[in-house]
C-alpha cells in the first residue's frame, strides 16, 4: 500500500467510495452524492492549502483518502484543522485508516497545524442501528483523538435522529505567538 497525494483526476474512483457511505450509512449527513463536478470542486479548494492524500493498493486501485480543510474560516483558527477519512468499504480493517490519518498528521505536523478535529457522527447512546455502528469514533479514540463534545439529534437521515461528536487531538505544541 503507498500514500499518493490526490488529483481532480481521481474524482471518480473517489467518489465511488464516498457515494458508498452516503447513500448507506449516517456517516455521512449528506443524503445524495454530490455531482462529479462538485466532487471536483472540493479537491481543488481543499489541496490549495491542506493535505489530501489516497491509499494506493498494489494493483492501482484506492482503498481510501483522507483530507484537511479549514476548521473555520476566521484567522484566529489558522493553526487548526478539520479532518475526514473514507475508506473503501471492502477495504475496512485492514489497517488502510490508520495508514492514512498517520500521514495525515505527519504532513499537517510538518506544516504548522497544531490542532485536528473531527466531526463523527455516533449514536449517542442508542443500540442495534442498521445505518450507524461506533466504528468512526472508535476508530479516532484508537488514533489519539479524545470527545470534546456532542451535538445531540442535530441531524436526520432515513427518517431517524443522529448525534455528531466532535473529537480532538493537539498534534503540536501551542506557544504564545506576535499577531
Amino acid at each position: 500500500m503507498r500514500i499518493e497525494n490526490v488529483t481532480p483526476a481521481d474524482a471518480k474512483e473517489l467518489l465511488e467510495i464516498y457515494s458508498y457511505y452516503v447513500l448507506n450509512t449516517a456517516v455521512s449527513f449528506e443524503t445524495t452524492p454530490p455531482s462529479i463536478e462538485e466532487f471536483i470542486s472540493r479537491i481543488e479548494t481543499y489541496t490549495v492549502k491542506y493535505p489530501y492524500i489516497k491509499a494506493v493498493d498494489e494493483n492501482g486501485k484506492i482503498a481510501g483518502f483522507a483530507f484537511a480543510h479549514a476548521f473555520r474560516e476566521r484567522a484566529a483558527y489558522d493553526k487548526s484543522v478539520e479532518s475526514s477519512i473514507y475508506v473503501d468499504k471492502d477495504s475496512r480493517r485492514k489497517g488502510v485508516g490508520r495508514l492514512l490519518y498517520t500521514e495525515l498528521e505527519n504532513r499537517l505536523k510538518a506544516d504548522g497545524y497544531l490542532n485536528m478535529y473531527a466531526c463523527v457522527a455516533t449514536l449517542d447512546g442508542k443500540e442495534n442501528d442498521p445505518y450507524l455502528t461506533e466504528a468512526s469514533p472508535e476508530f479516532h479514540r484508537k488514533m489519539g483523538f479524545t470527545s470534546s463534545g456532542v451535538l445531540h439529534n442535530c441531524g436526520i437521515k432515513f427518517g431517524r435522529w443522529y448525534s455528531m461528536m466532535w473529537m480532538e487531538k493537539i498534534i503540536g505544541e501551542h506557544l504564545n505567538q506576535e499577531d
